[in-house]
């Protein structure tokens, strides 16, 4: 049987820098919101008050900030702690449906093929963080790293125009990392992850993301 909005459904969005999320994130919420559901849109780092304070210490431009790679992973997951439970929780025991920009892939993708932190210790801290709450639906948008860079250079609201944030300046090589845990989590869990090209025109894959969660729920 599907899962119905009622039952409160979680989807999450996720992809390397400059994929698209926040483009299609909006455009699957006006959808929803069309359709007559009750939405809440959110994003990690942040969503809360605790959240949004670390986001600016995670986000910053790089200079002068030398985070250590363990410190960036535990600071993620303090973030994630506070909005699971502040945020996401609540809203889908009000049978809300929840779409999140990035959620604890994210932290797979980034800290542990990125930053190559141990992806077992990885998954212990993101479970902790979380309480076991895993997404309904993964939307993955792919983009190949040099692309995504370059659109995504200066777009960040959190840092001045043209200017890179910290993860977006780790490097080529780094985002390169990123993209292939992506494909790695997907791989793993084929039944909640769904890549999608987001080199594909806007409208396109926002009908293909429309589709999917049509064909896996009662929407």
């Amino acid at each position: 049987m599907r899962k119905t909005p009622s039952e409160g459904i979680f989807i999450t969005v996720e992809g390397p820098d400059g994929s698209g999320k926040s483009t299609q994130v909006d455009l699957l919420v006006t959808f929803l919101r069309d359709q007559q559901h009750r939405v809440l849109v959110t994003r990690e780092p942040g969503g809360t008050g605790v959240g949004e304070a670390i986001r600016k210490i995670l986000l910053e431009p790089a200079r002068g900030n030398h985070l250590a790679d363990e410190a960036e992973l535990f600071l993620f997951a303090a973030a994630r702690a506070q909005h699971v439970r502040e945020v996401i929780l609540p809203a889908l025991s009000q049978g809300q449906i929840v779409i999140a920009s990035r959620y604890l892939d994210a932290t797979v993708a980034y800290q542990g093929y990125g930053r190559n932190l141990p992806l077992d210790t990885i998954r212990i801290v993101n479970n902790l963080a979380t309480g076991g709450l895993t997404p309904d639906m993964t939307i993955i948008l792919d983009v190949e790293a040099e692309t995504g860079l370059h659109r995504a250079k200066g777009t960040d609201k959190d840092t001045p125009s043209g200017e890179m944030d910290r993860i977006e300046a780790a490097g080529i090589d780094f985002h390169r990392r990123v993209r292939q845990g992506y494909f790695a989590i997907a791989a793993a869990e084929p039944g909640r992850c769904i890549v999608m090209d987001g080199g594909k025109p806007i409208a396109e894959v926002a009908a293909q993301i429309q589709h999917c969660l049509k064909d896996r729920f009662a929407i």
